[in-house]
């Protein structure tokens, strides 16, 4: 019995000690196996993390790279080849980390090749906007090509993603299962081998649990939105805490990420702002030279001072709406600006200031005062004139002129009064050559007045306008008595001064809308229109004995009196409408004078007016 009790008890023992060691290899091997599998799942993490890094470093070149493109500010290039070298290690890390996995393998893999040709088209655009051709890189990025691509590794990356994560949940669950496994082989054990084991054991899967369920929980909450989850528990083992060090890591680098884009969306949003401000201001801006360009080709084609004034006051308050201003500009003798046109109910002194009132035209340069106690007030400009801006107009380095505005005029403005003074000012001085070769054309070189060929004109408009209107015009046709005489007898400069001192005395002695012309030679026209002959003979007459009474002088030296003979015509309807008839009638009138006697007006077909 002792035997057989010993032998049982041996067998027990040996039973006992057989499930002890049994139990042992039983723990031991998953002790291994739960080891490895915690490897794997930290590796797992490794390669989430990897792929994460990937697609976020592409993501920020991409960012970096539109940025620059289009906004043109290189800050946003700066980190453009950091990006790119990170992205194109983390796909290779991403290969040699699943290099023991043939599916992953070759997601990871195609990931690398997609990476490889998105950053190949990233540097081309990038190589095009750092050499200047924004347009290229624009039309480049407008493809659609890069982002198609991105669309692609997109895609690839969370298929990747989640196959790599549904093997981080198999590979946790495979270390449940051997928990549970441990904890059947520590309850099937002996009293003393369970009790000694399950402490162990309990004491093992509190060690696990914890820091699993700490994972599962801030994982929880990084499904969530909780960005800022992280893992602070403690772990109570190496693996753990690497695992936990590995995935607070990766959400780190995840909420720079996504941060990182937000402010590079932020800053497109921003450069996309200033672009459409940008393009509101060219809009505007090309709207004011188009303005421009159609006041420019008006004031070219004025003729009149008027003319040009009219087109002055119609365009400039489109140009700088809502300021009141003023043009002046030199008169001839430039010792006084004199008022060109004014705008937005400008009231100005017609007469004009000298141009040393204006420290604009001192200075050459804009004069703008807001406060008469921080700067110097021009001496034309009224103590309730304040605030005002000067702006001098300058053509070929001569000042030409001023604009006088009733307001201080900020950047946007000052383009657009910069463009304005110069059509202005070559307008002006366009305007003022106009007016001499049109001067030299229709004027007699020696004596200042209307030549013939202007005389013709004019009477052919007055004769249209008399014919419509009804109204009267009379011509009067005259010349110099034996001029003859003072060439032969003190040449033909003493000839000169003679016609000049006669036309000097008719332009004074006519009225202003009276058109004096030299006919030729010794011979005037006057072309009167709302006349009649014998209201304009009593004007003749006066003229006849003006000059009379000339005493002229050629070189100190006496020419003697003059007289001057003259005839007189009105205008009917039936005479021809060119003037040839009414110039024949007062021409004969004329003839009739000479003939009578000279020295005297007379009128064509009625009687004489003698001399006094």
């Amino acid at each position: 019995m002792v035997a057989s009790l010993s032998s049982r008890v041996r067998t027990l023992c040996l039973i006992l000690c057989l499930l002890l060691v049994a139990l042992a290899a039983l723990l031991l091997d998953a002790s291994y196996q739960m080891n490895r599998s915690l490897r794997w799942v930290t590796h797992s993490s490794q390669v989430l993390q990897t792929a994460t890094q990937a697609l976020t470093e592409l993501q920020a070149a991409e960012s970096g790279q539109r940025g620059f493109t289009l906004t043109r500010n290189p800050e946003f290039a700066a980190g453009f080849d950091a990006h790119v070298v990170s992205a194109q290690a983390s796909a290779a890390q991403l290969v040699r980390l699943t290099a023991d996995n043939p599916v992953q393998n070759s997601n990871a893999r195609a990931i690398q090749t997609l990476t490889g040709e998105r950053i190949d088209n990233l540097r081309t655009t990038a190589r095009l906007a750092r050499t200047g051709d924004f347009d290229g890189a624009r039309a480049s990025t407008a493809s659609g090509r890069g982002r198609a691509i991105m669309a692609l590794i997109g895609a690839r990356i969370d298929m990747f993603l989640t196959e790599e994560r549904a093997l981080a949940t198999s590979r946790m669950e495979t270390v449940d299962r051997r928990l549970n496994f441990i904890r059947l082989a520590v309850l099937g054990g002996t009293p003393i081998a369970l009790l000694f084991i399950a402490i162990m054991a309990i004491a093992l899967v509190r060690r696990i649990k914890g820091p699993v369920r700490a994972m599962v929980q801030v994982m929880g909450d990084l499904g969530s939105g909780d960005r800022s989850a992280r893992i602070e528990a403690a772990m109570q083992s190496r693996e753990f805490e690497r695992l936990a060090e590995g995935y607070n890591a990766m959400a780190s680098e995840l909420e720079t990420a996504v941060a990182d884009q937000v402010r590079s969306e932020e800053q497109l949003r921003i450069a996309n702002l200033e672009l459409s401000r940008n393009a509101t201001i060219l809009q505007a801006r090309g709207e004011v030279i188009e303005l421009l360009g159609g006041m420019a080709h008006r004031m070219q084609a004025a003729r009149t001072d008027e003319e040009l004034a009219a087109i002055i006051h119609a365009f400039v308050p489109r140009v700088l709406p809502g300021i009141p201003g003023a043009l002046y500009a030199h008169n001839n003798s430039r010792n006084l600006l004199v008022p060109i046109a004014a705008w937005e109910g400008m009231e100005i002194d017609p007469t004009g200031f000298p141009p040393d009132q204006c420290w604009a035209l001192r200075r050459g340069r804009s004069h703008s005062v807001d406060d008469a106690d921080r700067d110097i007030v021009c001496g034309h400009v009224a103590p309730e004139g304040l605030p005002y801006h000067c702006e001098p107009l300058l053509a070929g380095g001569e000042v030409i002129g001023v604009l006088y505005l009733n307001r201080l005029i900020d950047a946007e403005s000052q383009f657009r009064l910069t463009l304005l003074g110069e059509n202005i000012a070559s307008a002006l001085v366009n305007h003022r050559l106009q007016r001499g070769l049109r001067e030299q054309t229709i004027r007699d070189p020696l004596t200042g007045l209307f030549n013939r060929r202007y005389m013709e004109e004019a009477l052919a408009l007055e004769i249209a306008r008399a014919s419509r209107s009804r109204t009267t015009l009379s011509v009067v046709m005259c010349d110099v008595d034996h001029f003859k005489r003072f060439n032969d007898e003190f040449g033909h400069d003493a000839g000169d001064a003679v016609l000049q001192a006669v036309a000097a005395e008719m332009r004074q002695r006519f009225r202003d809308g009276d058109v004096v012309c030299r006919y030729g030679g010794e011979e005037f026209t006057i072309i009167a229109p709302g006349s009649t002959a014998v209201t304009l003979a009593q004007r003749v007459e006066i003229v006849r004995q003006a000059i009379a009474e000339l005493k002229v002088s050629q070189n100190g030296k006496a020419l003697g009196s003059m007289t001057m003979s003259f005839g007189i015509a009105s205008w009917d309807e039936s005479m021809s409408r060119e003037g040839s008839a009414l110039i024949h009638a007062a021409d004969a009138a004329l003839y009739r004078a000479k003939r009578e006697g000279r020295n005297r007006v007379v009128l064509a077909e009625t009687r004489a007016i003698a001399a006094e």
